[in-house]
């Protein structure tokens, strides 16, 4: 990889001189761009391009804009041979120690745009950080993809071939608007980005050039033309979105979004409470239905296997199509709604039949601590979320991927008060066993979740009927409850009749034993647990939000893997 450094400077005259200084110890060739700076600032580019023999003065005649001055930088250098740019904004907001990760990370991906994801501290003005989640909002849609997390951010390693080839087909703007433009673009033309976090400041009596009124008129009409520009290529985005190769186990797969689209969605609950965020919810869940087709095929194999179980359900009427997985879909996101509206300790437990609550109160109240075996079929975070509120009950609850961390770190902002505990762990092992027990001896709860495999349980799972096919089932819960030796519950919190009801039930005393028959228990603890699930996923199939196939056998995956496998040869790629 050949590198080099692009930098726009229009009358930033202490910030480059500080911004150069620290990029000598680099070593790289630099076009520094002038784009019609003043005498002085111009006089000063001078000297410093005699006092650095590695930068390469342009100069625009007058000042033509930031994308202007960007674009004659990366121009010129894919015209001396480099294979990428390192553009750095001159006004001294970024952290320049990150370069050498944002390298790595493009000899990693050398056909990849390597963009910098801003981490704002208090000196950001409020104004350009809530038009930043405008942005946003607008380029997830114009890609109809969350890739690009950050569209904004100047800090960032262009593949130069790509963009030529970009710059020689479009006209691109040269202003403001000029960094998100390009980035939509190359992701159209079939460039990924990539994101690397970076700190972003902005220096006190720094000299800003984003002119509020002309800009955002500027990306307004720009965001309309991306738009447009979307429709016409909507076969080719849908197609783009990657689908989940078979060989591909669920919890491998990257969530779908961002963080800053849940932030989104939580800041407009601040504003305008429950019903913007469900206006704002709904497109979002459109999207999601839309393009992703591993999901909607997966609810529609589940609704038709009740369907086969319970021909006269009243919530799946006549042949299982894209309707009944639509609702399905927004049933999601009204669960996720009410999940907020329950952290914010807006749902009260008044509002939540919960008839046997006094079950699960005995044991702790004598100071011992519990397993609740749950599911993702309902929504068990409403009733975490009020338990804790109303009885301050410490919750650990076992996260066995990443997919659930943005959305639970934007809940804990909503409320800081809260007292659940995400553990997230890769496997259950013994060092998983000593925390938890420390935990139960403490009379707090250990949730886990028994439904769902993960791609390191390949192999440690135990099949059990389930809505008349057998169905994995991780062993690792069922053990863990057993090592943990103390009681265990089910619980599921079902929206019935336009109410909340949690379903608890006693499960065992203990799941411990003698070694002698270990397998023979854990076997029948899983069946047990099916058919308890599929009791209630019967009642309300709408709201099982596994949207995977559930019933996918390992070795089915371990087949797609090696039939996708590479050949080997004898050629040794130098």
């Amino acid at each position: 990889m050949q590198l080099a450094l692009v930098i726009p400077n229009y009358n930033h005259q202490q910030a480059i001189k500080m911004t150069l200084a620290q990029l000598a110890p680099l070593n790289l060739t630099c076009y520094l761009v002038n784009d019609g700076s003043n005498d002085d600032t111009r006089h000063l580019l001078c000297e410093l391009a005699k006092q650095y023999p590695w930068v390469k003065l342009i100069h625009h005649p007058f000042n033509r804009g930031k994308g202007a001055a960007v674009t004659s930088g990366l121009r010129a250098a894919f015209a001396d041979g480099f294979s990428h740019a390192l553009q750095v904004d001159a006004d001294g907001q970024h952290d320049l120690n990150d370069i050498p990760a944002m390298i790595a990370e493009a000899q990693a991906h050398p056909k990849a745009l390597i963009s910098g994801l801003p981490q704002y501290d208090e000196s950001v003005p409020k104004g350009r950080l809530y038009g930043r989640y405008i942005t946003h909002f607008w380029v997830w849609i114009e890609t109809l993809s969350f890739d690009i997390k950050d569209s904004m951010c100047g800090f960032r390693i262009y593949p130069l071939a790509a963009t030529e080839q970009l710059f020689l087909s479009q006209a691109l703007g040269e202003r403001m608007d000029f960094d998100i433009e390009i980035l939509v673009k190359l992701f159209w033309q079939g460039v990924s980005v990539k994101h690397l976090p970076t700190q972003v400041i902005y220096p006190e009596g720094g000299t800003s050039h984003f002119q509020g009124v002309k800009d955002n008129v500027r990306i307004s009409a720009m965001h309309t033309k991306l738009f447009f520009g979307m429709l016409r290529r909507l076969p080719q985005l849908l197609t783009r979105n990657k689908q989940t190769d078979a060989s591909t186990h669920w919890s491998s797969i990257s969530e779908r979004g961002s963080y800053w689209g849940i932030k989104l969605l939580a800041s407009s609950y601040k504003i305008g409470g429950h019903w913007l965020c469900r206006a704002i919810m709904y497109p979002v869940i459109g999207y999601f239905f839309l393009t992703g087709r591993n999901a909607r095929q997966a609810s529609l194999d589940f609704l038709n296997q009740v369907q086969s179980f319970d021909p006269d359900h009243p919530q799946l009427q006549g042949t299982i199509g894209w309707r009944h997985s639509l609702k399905h879909f927004i049933a999601f996101g009204n669960a996720a709604l009410d999940r907020i509206d329950a952290w914010c300790d807006r749902i009260k437990l008044s509002q939540v039949d919960f008839p046997n609550r006094e079950a699960l109160a005995e044991p702790l109240a004598q100071g011992q601590g519990a397993v609740l075996l749950v599911s993702h079929l309902g929504n068990l975070e409403l009733c975490r979320a009020i338990s804790i509120h109303q009885r301050k009950v410490k919750v650990n609850v076992m996260v066995l991927t990443q997919n659930a961390e943005n959305f639970n770190r934007v809940l804990k902002q909503l409320n800081p008060d809260s007292a659940l505990n995400l553990i997230q762990v890769t496997e259950l092992g013994p060092s998983t066993s000593m925390l938890l027990q420390e935990k139960i001896e403490q009379g707090e709860l250990v949730v886990i979740a028994g439904d769902r495999t993960s791609s390191n349980s390949e192999g440690r799972v135990i099949y059990a009927p389930f809505m008349g096919k057998a169905a994995p089932f991780p062993q690792g819960p069922f053990i863990l409850a057993g090592l943990l030796d103390c009681p265990v519950y089910l619980m599921f919190c079902l929206r019935e009749q336009g109410r909340y009801h949690v379903h608890l039930e006693h499960f065992s005393d203990t799941l411990k034993g003698p070694r002698t028959g270990r397998m023979e228990r854990l076997e029948a603890a899983v069946n047990r647990y099916s058919a308890r699930l599929e009791y209630y996923a019967r009642r309300e199939p709408l709201q099982w939000f596994n949207f995977f196939d559930f019933w996918r056998k390992d070795e089915e995956i371990q087949r797609a893997a090696a039939t996708s496998a590479p050949k080997h040869t004898n050629r040794i790629d130098r």
